[in-house]
Order: C-alpha cells, then structure tokens, then sequence
C-alpha cells in the first residue's frame, strides 16, 4: 500500500477518536454540564449531523480544488472545533465545539476515500479505502480508551486538548505525505450532482444511514449500560472501550477482504448478522461476560459493513464519485444521529439502557431490507445470457 494511505489514516484515528471518546465520557460530561445522559448524549447526534450538513456543502464547495489543500483546510476546523469544545463554558458551546469539529468529518472521509481509491488498481480499491479506515478502527482500539483515562483523571476538558494535539499530528502527516497532485479539470459540480440521478446511489446511502446507523444506537450509551445493567465499574470502560476497538479493526480488515471477493453478498451478510448481535445484546447486557463478548462482536460485525458500504456508493456513482463519497460518510452519520437519538428516546421512556440495543437492530433490518431492493435492482438491469 502507499505510504500516502499511512497520512489519511493518521487522520483519520485524529477524527475518529473525537467521534468516539464523547461516548466514555458521556456520564462525567452530564454532570459538569448539570444534564441528563439523554440530553448528554445528543452531544454525539449533533456531531452526526454536522457531519450530515458539511460533509455535500463541504465537498461540493471543493469540488475543483486540488485535494491535497482541502484536506489540510479541513484539518484545521477540526482542530478549531476540539479546542472550542476544550474550552466549554457551558453545554451550548460544547456542542457548537462538536458541530464545527464534525464539518470536517464527512468531506475529509469522502475525499479521503476518493485519494486513496486512486492510488491503487482497481481490484484492491476496498483494501485500500479499509487502510485508511484503519486509523477510524484504531482510534477505538487506542485513541477512545486512552482518552477515556485521560478524561477519568484529568478532566473530560483534557481529552479533547490531546484530540486538537492529534488533529495537528494528522495535518503535519497530510502535509509530508499526501501527493499534490492537480486537480481534475474535468471535475465539476453537475457532474457530481448527476451521480445523485441513479437510484442505485440512493439505495447505497440508505444502506449505510439504516445498516451501520444501528450500531451507533447501541454504542451511544454504553457507558450507562456496562456500568448499571452489567454492573461493570467505572474504570472497566477503559477496557471495555479497548475490547471494542479491537472487533472494529478486525472487522473493518475482515470486512475489506471479503468485499472486494463479493461486494453486494457480504454488505447483506454483514447487516443481517448486526440485526442478530444487536437483538441478543438487549439479553446479553444483563451478564458481564456476555456483555464484553458481544460488545465486541458489535463491533466487529458493525465495522465489517464500512469498506464494502464505501465502496458500493462509489461503485454506483461511476466516475464523478467524489460528492457521492462525501454523502455517504454523511449517511453514516446521519443514521448514527437517529440511532443515538431514538436510543435516547427508548431511555426515556423508561425502557432502560438496553433499549437502544432492540432500536439498532431495528434500523439493521430496515438496512438489510434497503440492500435486498438494490440487489434486486441490480438483476432486473443485468441481461441474462444463453
């Protein structure tokens, strides 16, 4: 692989810890900012749809600007965005802190995905977008638990003062690492539109938003249920966070390989078996064994869907696939915003901490059933030959 990927991937654990972290310090941030965990946990719906938002106005805004700049560019609202929420006076601020941070996320993603695409054959473009996707997966592995002892002992204002540090550390890599090469002259911002006239694109997005969104209603608020339904202690989030991480990074590898084997059949094996993990969660929660083991295999599970779900949109968005790209990291997170959202609301309803589990496999299904409709699709345009 390029040693360009290794610069995307050293962003990619900056941002990707960011996203994260806010999940092991959700208790610690409810009670300085006077807040209930519902309320606390909106903090990650908002950085969801900020990404959401600024990941097609970002990108489409870049669209003719050589790549190398932009992702330098976005950088640096990310490392704004951490120093604002670093400096929070109160839960207002920290939350515009997130938005700004999450302007970045989807348009780095996207162009991200689109650079490292490039820089390999054909054949091995999932392993390449999963290399980068790397850093997101390590970021659960090493950047969530290690900010989550910093914030634990430190403060919570800490964690995202070692986040901006990252975020300076990934800029630094775009900068040594990344090929300047010249922007596409050909690219422009009505051909990008025109990818969104395929229904197959639709369907990808739809996919990810409902497919991967699940597991975000679950991980949302893992912290309250390893704590209070599996009667974990407070400093067991620490390896609980890392045992996490670690069935992300093997799931995105694992995931990769078998994509680029068989795209459309691996994405619906992957969404069906998140549907079974999430559902059985909301039993296995209660025991604290279970819980750890199956807290990993939603990770594993959940991530073995990125390469492929990425790779999918850029395959039905053809050539101009750069805002497609972007769009997708938005799905991502927009199902992420409505799972951690709807997992708050089945919270508050007073159906406890495992209820945001039955919600992600709920939204799995829908996810499962988006992709059985585009590979139905998919047949009924493929001529059948004699």
């Amino acid at each position: 692989m390029p040693l360009a990927l290794l610069a995307l991937a050293i962003s990619a654990f900056a941002i990707g810890t960011t996203e994260f972290v806010i999940t092991g310090l959700l208790p610690d941030i409810a009670t300085d900012f006077a807040v209930d965990i519902p309320t606390a946990g909106l903090l990650v719906s908002g950085y969801a749809l900020g990404v959401f938002v600024g990941a097609p106005l970002l990108t489409a805004a870049a669209t003719r600007l050589r790549r190398k700049p932009v992702l330098l560019g976005l950088m640096a609202l990310f490392i704004a965005g951490n120093l604002t929420s670093a400096l929070a006076p109160d839960y207002a601020t920290m939350m515009g802190g997130r938005i700004v941070a999450s302007l970045c996320h989807g348009a780095f993603f996207g162009v991200g995905s689109v650079v490292a695409a490039g820089l390999v054959a054909p054949q091995r473009r999932a392993a390449a977008i999963a290399m980068m996707f790397t850093g997101l997966t390590l970021a659960n592995v090493l950047g969530v638990p290690l900010g989550t002892v910093i914030g634990q002992t430190l403060g919570w204002r800490a964690t995202f003062w070692v986040v901006a540090a990252l975020g300076v550390a990934g800029a630094i890599g775009i900068l040594a690492l990344v090929p300047d090469r010249p922007a596409d002259p050909s690219a422009n911002l009505r051909a990008e539109l025109a990818a969104f006239r395929r229904p197959q694109v639709w369907l990808a997005l739809g996919m990810t938003a409902l497919g991967f969104g699940g597991v975000f209603a679950s991980f949302t608020y893992v912290a309250p249920m390893m704590t209070d339904v599996a009667g974990y202690p407070a400093s067991a989030l620490t390896w609980l966070m890392l045992l996490f991480g670690a069935g992300l990074v093997a799931g995105n590898l694992a995931g990769a390989r078998a994509a680029d084997r068989a795209l459309m059949p691996t994405i619906i094996v992957l969404i069906a078996a998140l549907a079974v993990v999430l559902a059985a969660f909301t039993v296995t929660a209660r025991t604290p064994v279970a819980a750890a083991i199956t807290l990993a295999a939603v990770g594993f599970v959940g991530f073995a869907t990125a390469p492929g779900l990425q790779t999918r949109v850029l395959d039905a968005a053809g050539s101009a696939g750069t805002l497609a790209s972007a769009m997708n990291i938005g799905a991502f997170n927009l199902g992420n915003a409505v799972g951690a959202w709807l997992g708050g609301v089945a919270i508050s309803a007073g159906l406890g901490f495992t209820a945001p589990n039955a919600v992600g496999a709920g939204m799995a299904v829908a996810g499962l059933v988006v992709a059985l409709v585009a590979v139905a699709l998919d047949r009924r345009r493929t001529p059948v030959t004699v």
